[in-house]
């Protein structure tokens, strides 16, 4: 098991994502560590991806589960996504349908579904 805590974010590729997220997760979980699942336009991928994407994304959430023990996952969408150009409120719903998919996996986790605003700001959707 590697050393320090852990939370996981099923986040977008884009990199204006990735910082308010880590520090949101280790603020909320007072974690070490955020390890990162990227892909373009993450919710689209969960709900609509191929069988070969899911399968990759969830074999990364097992080694960061049971490898770094991470206990707390987020569902991550944000404004002005190149890879899932949608509005909000279709991107709200698509992480509510994403974390109930997850959810559906059965890791033992905390997930959470996260939207980054236009400020660059975490707003926290789901529990």
């Amino acid at each position: 098991m590697a050393e320090g805590t852990f939370a996981t974010a099923i986040n977008c590729m884009d990199g204006r994502t990735q910082e308010p997220v880590i520090q949101w997760m280790k603020q909320q979980y007072n974690v070490d560590y955020v390890d990162q699942i990227n892909e373009a336009g993450p919710n689209k991928a969960l709900l609509q991806g191929d069988a070969k994407m899911i399968e990759s994304i969830k074999q990364k959430l097992s080694i960061s589960n049971q490898g770094h023990g991470s206990q707390a996952l987020a569902i991550v969408g944000h404004h002005d996504c190149a890879g899932n150009p949608v509005d909000k409120p279709e991107k709200v719903e698509q992480i509510k349908q994403g974390v109930a998919l997850v959810r559906s996996w059965g890791y033992d986790m905390d997930i959470v579904g996260l939207y980054v605003n236009d400020d660059w700001e975490v707003e926290h959707i789901t529990t």
